[in-house]
C-alpha cells in the first residue's frame, strides 16, 4: 500500500492521511471478519446446543463451547441456588487442581458474587489484588491452587433470574477487552436460554414420567382393590354357605394368582415359626423370604394356624397383604365355628372315656351303644397312652389328640388316650409326638395294652399314671416309654401304694427317725454306699467324705438296723426300701 502510494502524484501530507484511511479500513475489515466469524461460531454453538436435551450433558458442551470462542486458560460454569443464594462449580475444562469442580461460593463473596448481584459482567486482570468485594479464604485458596490469575464472569440470565455464572480465565495477568466481555455475554445469553429450555424440558418429562408412574399405581391400586373385593364377596359366600377354613386358601389363591397354604402350628419349620411369631406380634404379614409371606390366624392370643403366600405372577403390594391379613380373620372365624363343632364331639367321647374310667356300674352301663353312636367301637381299642403336660398346656394337648379319633380327655390330672394301636410303644410313641409338636414343652407318655375295655382298661391306666409319677424321679422328662418296661415301679406305686410308705418304715424306721432328731445324714450314706458296691473308699469319694466318717456312719446304721443288716435278704429289702425312699422324694 505504501508502495503504490508513493508511485501517486499526492502531497505528501494528502498521501499520508490516505495511509492512515486505508490501515484504519483494513483494521475496521479484519475486526468485523473476525466478528463474523465469532459470531457464525456464536450462532453454530447455539444451534448445536439446542439440540441437547440432558442437562449435565449440555453443561459440559457449554463450557467447551465457551473455551474454543474465548481461547481463556479455563472455562468453569457455576449453578447458583436461589434457596442457599450459594453458587457451585458445576462443570470445568481446563482445570488441574481436584478440589475446584464442587467449589461453594457463599452469598456476598468474590466475583461471581458481584455477578449475581449486579447482573452483569465483572472482570479483574490481578484477582489477588481485587478489592471491590470481600475475599473468602477457601475461594482463595482454590484459586490459588488452581493459578488462576485474571478472571471474567457473565451472568446467565434467563428473565431477571440469575440461574448461573459462566466463567473464562486466564494463568496469566489479562485485560479483558469489551470484545471478549460483550462474546462471553453473547454465548452466555445463549446458553442461558438454552439451559433454561433444557431445564424445563427435563422438568417436563419428570413430569410426565411421574404423572405415567401415577397413572399406573392407580390402575394397579384400582386392580388390586377388584381382586379385594373380589376375594370379600367369595369369602362372605364361604361364611354364609359353611364353608371350611382350606376354602379361605383356596379362593385367596384364586384371587391373588399365588399358591395359599394352610399351615397347622404342628407343621411349621424355624424359618416359618419365626416368620409366623413376627406376624402374632404384629398382626400383619411377615416376609417368610423368597418372595413368601406368613400371617398368623389368630383368635385373641390363641394361635390356631397360618396362612403361607408364595408370590406368583403378581407382585403382593399393600392392598394384597391386606387382603391376606383379612382373610386371616375370615380362617380363624371359620376355625372357630369348626373347632366348636369338633368341641362339642369330643366332649361328649371325652365323658365317654370318663365313664369308662368310673368305678360307678351305672355310667358304665350302655357303653358299647353309646360309643357306636359316636362312631367308635370300643372292641377295637387296644392301647391307653397316659400324657403328662403341665396344666395350663392340657386343653392344646387335648385338642390335638382329638384329631386321631379316639377317645380323649383328662383323667386325673393327666390326659389319657385310647388308639386302635395293638402295641403301646408304637401307640405311645405316636401319641408323644403329636402332644410335643402341638404345645412344644416336654411331654412323658406311657403307653399300656388292654383287652378288654371295660374292666382291664381301668387297671392299666393307674399303671400307666403310677409309671409317669416315678419317671421324673428315674430322671426322664421328655419321652414315651410303656408299662411293661418299668413293670417293677409300676409293681410298687400302682394301686394300693399305701403299702409301700407302711413298708419303708417298718424296714428303715429307727435310721428314718435318727436323721430326723439329728439332722443326721445317715440315709444319703446308706443310699451311697448301696449304690456303690458297698465300698467305703467310694462312698466317701462321690460325698466327699473321709473314709472314716464313711465308716462312723455305717456303724451308726448297724446298731440302729441290727447287726445282720447286710445279711442277704435283710440287704435286698434295706436297698428296695432306701430306692423306694429316694423315688418317692423325686429327683
Amino acid at each position: 500500500m505504501d508502495a503504490l502510494l508513493a508511485e501517486t502524484d499526492l502531497p505528501e501530507l494528502a498521501a499520508a492521511r490516505v495511509g492512515h484511511e486505508l490501515r484504519r479500513l483494513r483494521s475496521t475489515s479484519d475486526r468485523w471478519r473476525r466478528r463474523g466469524q465469532e459470531l457464525a461460531a456464536l450462532f453454530s454453538s447455539a444451534r448445536e446446543l439446542a439440540q441437547l436435551r440432558d442437562v449435565d450433558e449440555l453443561l459440559g458442551r457449554l463450557v467447551e463451547r465457551a473455551h474454543d470462542l474465548v481461547g481463556t486458560d479455563v472455562t468453569y460454569l457455576s449453578e447458583f441456588d436461589a434457596d442457599s443464594q450459594e453458587l457451585r462449580v458445576r462443570t470445568t475444562l481446563g482445570t488441574v487442581a481436584p478440589s475446584f469442580l464442587g467449589l461453594r461460593v457463599p452469598p456476598g463473596m468474590g466475583l461471581a458474587s458481584q455477578v449475581v448481584e449486579g447482573r452483569r459482567p465483572s472482570w479483574t486482570s490481578r484477582y489477588t489484588t481485587m478489592t471491590q468485594v470481600p475475599h473468602d479464604s477457601a475461594i482463595d485458596a482454590a484459586v490459588a491452587a488452581e493459578g488462576l490469575v485474571s478472571l471474567l464472569g457473565v451472568p446467565l440470565l434467563a428473565g431477571d433470574e440469575v440461574i448461573g455464572v459462566l466463567f473464562a480465565a486466564n494463568r496469566v495477568e489479562h485485560a479483558f477487552s469489551p470484545d471478549e466481555v460483550s462474546l462471553l455475554s453473547a454465548f452466555a445469553d445463549h446458553a442461558a436460554i438454552v439451559l433454561q429450555t433444557a431445564r424445563l424440558l427435563a422438568r417436563t418429562q419428570e413430569s410426565a414420567d411421574e404423572t405415567r408412574r401415577a397413572y399406573g399405581e392407580l390402575a394397579r391400586h384400582v386392580e388390586a382393590m377388584e381382586r379385594a373385593s373380589e376375594v370379600h364377596s367369595d369369602l362372605t359366600s364361604l361364611v354364609l354357605q359353611g364353608g371350611e377354613a382350606p376354602d379361605v386358601a383356596t379362593a385367596l389363591g384364586r384371587a391373588l394368582r399365588c399358591d395359599v397354604e394352610l399351615l397347622d402350628t404342628g407343621r411349621l419349620d424355624p424359618s416359618l415359626a419365626d416368620a409366623v411369631d413376627r406376624s402374632r406380634r404384629s398382626g400383619r404379614c411377615a416376609s417368610a423370604g423368597d418372595g413368601s409371606y406368613a400371617v398368623a390366624v389368630l383368635a385373641g392370643p390363641a394361635l390356631l394356624g397360618a396362612l403361607l403366600l408364595t408370590q406368583g405372577e403378581l407382585e403382593f403390594g399393600p392392598v394384597e397383604l391386606r387382603t391376606a391379613e383379612r382373610a386371616a380373620q375370615i380362617t380363624a372365624l371359620l376355625k372357630l365355628k369348626q373347632d366348636a363343632m369338633i368341641e362339642a364331639e369330643q366332649r361328649v367321647r371325652g365323658d365317654l372315656l370318663a365313664d369308662m374310667l368310673s368305678d360307678d356300674a351305672d355310667r358304665r352301663a350302655g357303653l358299647a351303644t353309646r360309643a357306636r353312636a359316636r362312631g367308635i367301637r370300643l372292641d377295637e381299642l387296644r392301647s391307653a397312652v397316659v400324657v403328662s403336660v403341665p396344666a395350663e398346656r392340657r386343653r392344646e394337648a387335648v385338642r390335638a389328640l382329638r384329631r386321631n379319633g379316639g377317645p380323649v380327655g383328662e383323667h386325673a390330672d393327666r390326659v389319657v388316650a385310647l388308639t386302635a394301636d395293638p402295641d403301646p410303644g408304637v401307640a405311645g410313641a405316636r401319641v408323644h409326638a403329636t402332644v410335643s409338636r402341638a404345645v412344644r414343652v416336654p411331654v412323658l407318655a406311657v403307653g399300656a395294652g388292654f383287652a378288654e375295655a371295660a374292666g382291664d382298661l381301668r387297671g392299666q391306666v393307674e399303671a400307666a399314671s403310677a409309671c409317669v409319677r416315678i419317671l421324673p424321679s428315674l430322671g426322664l422328662s421328655d419321652t414315651a416309654v410303656t408299662v411293661d418296661e418299668y413293670l417293677p415301679y409300676t409293681a410298687l406305686f400302682g394301686p394300693g401304694e399305701a403299702r409301700v410308705a407302711t413298708y419303708v418304715r417298718r424296714v428303715l424306721g429307727p435310721v428314718l427317725d435318727w436323721d430326723a432328731e439329728h439332722a443326721g445324714k445317715l440315709l444319703p450314706t446308706l443310699a451311697a454306699y448301696l449304690a456303690h458296691r458297698m465300698s467305703p473308699v467310694a462312698t466317701a469319694r462321690v460325698l466327699h467324705l473321709h473314709k472314716n466318717t464313711v465308716l462312723q456312719r455305717l456303724e451308726r446304721a448297724a446298731e440302729l438296723l441290727g447287726a445282720d443288716w447286710q445279711e442277704p435278704d435283710r440287704l435286698f429289702r434295706i436297698t428296695v426300701a432306701v430306692r423306694l425312699v429316694q423315688l418317692t422324694k423325686g429327683p
